[in-house]
């Protein structure tokens, strides 16, 4: 038999809502997170740690969805202080948020109740990882990474029109993978810090390119972001020193004996931001310009994760 035909709209109704709650999180983000989860889990199993497969998965289904609800807040926030509706050279997907309100597509008070549907869902679904891993520190860990999360968009912080976007998201990285090593180790240890540090700089060079293409609207909403404190010459060199930093602080760990020498894989990704920083540098001025140089700064961080993440599972299989 049949579904009458007021069925029939209504499934059709209920799946469009889901793509538009799929499209508001801005889903070709949240890889970043599922590698930074798998770079944790990886140096907890090459150390001997084990591996638990149902806690990585919950660990890493949780980051995911906290990483989407720092999207969803992030627009919601930009869409009541106008700077997406006043983001004109936006180059989309990589700048200028989902735009999903400004094209009518979705209400303020839709992105809201997303928002705050998935914060309901997180709080109990964190107690329950750290009962499963039984540490409190998983709790707190994640606590610190929902608040850095919150504060980056939300008043009266609102971290990312201060200049300090870029530190708060570096942050909230470095946490995801010494917290996915953390569920499996169940203990602190300075081998994750280290790689963690250095995935979570090219993290925050990322942040930081993205904000040349959206600096003019934000100097005119007043978000105080690095581009516009420092202006191009400036933030572009910035840029240069964060990824150059970042893969010498990797080279220099693994001589002073904090990772094994199998981290050194996560350099495979130097010519890209290198060659990011250069595009950058040559068209500071023309914003228009970078989509190229933004692919190539997605492309180092997940390269930069997935080489790492690599090298200490060929450690952890060859023990």
């Amino acid at each position: 038999m049949n579904a009458p035909p007021n069925a029939d709209s209504a499934q059709r109704t209920s799946w469009v809502q889901v793509q538009l709650w799929w499209r508001m999180t801005r889903p070709g983000f949240l890889l970043l997170t599922v590698v930074a989860c798998a770079l944790g889990t990886a140096t907890a199993a090459a150390c001997g740690c084990g591996l638990d497969v149902s806690l990585a998965a919950a660990a890493t289904a949780l980051a995911v969805l906290a990483h989407a609800t720092g999207n969803v807040l992030n627009d919601l926030h930009d869409a009541r202080n106008g700077a997406d509706a006043a983001n004109t050279q936006g180059i989309a997907p990589f700048t200028g948020g989902s735009r999903l309100i400004q094209t009518g597509q979705a209400t303020e008070r839709q992105t809201a109740e997303l928002a705050k549907a998935l914060l309901v869902f997180l709080v109990p679904a964190g107690l329950w990882l750290a009962v499963q891993v039984g540490s409190g520190q998983v709790l707190l860990l994640g606590a610190a990474g929902l608040a850095l999360a919150w504060a980056y968009s939300a008043p009266p912080l609102r971290l990312m029109s201060r200049g300090l976007g870029e530190l708060a998201v570096a942050l909230v990285w470095f946490l995801v993978v010494i917290g996915a090593d953390l569920v499996q180790r169940q203990q602190w240890f300075p081998i994750p810090a280290s790689v963690a540090l250095s995935f979570s700089g090219l993290v925050a060079a990322l942040l930081l390119i993205n904000g040349f293409p959206d600096a003019e609207a934000d100097a005119r909403v007043g978000k105080k972001t690095l581009v516009v404190q420092l202006g191009p010459a400036t933030a572009s060199l910035l840029y240069l020193a964060l990824v150059v930093s970042t893969h010498l602080w990797l080279g220099l760990s693994v001589m002073w004996l904090i990772p094994p020498a199998e981290a050194l894989w996560g350099l495979v990704s130097a010519p890209l931001s290198l060659t990011a920083a250069t595009l950058l540098w040559r068209h500071r001025h023309q914003p228009q310009r970078l989509r190229l140089a933004l692919r190539l700064s997605v492309m180092a961080v997940l390269v930069h994760g997935l080489a790492m993440t690599a090298g200490f599972a060929w450690l952890g299989w060859n023990r």
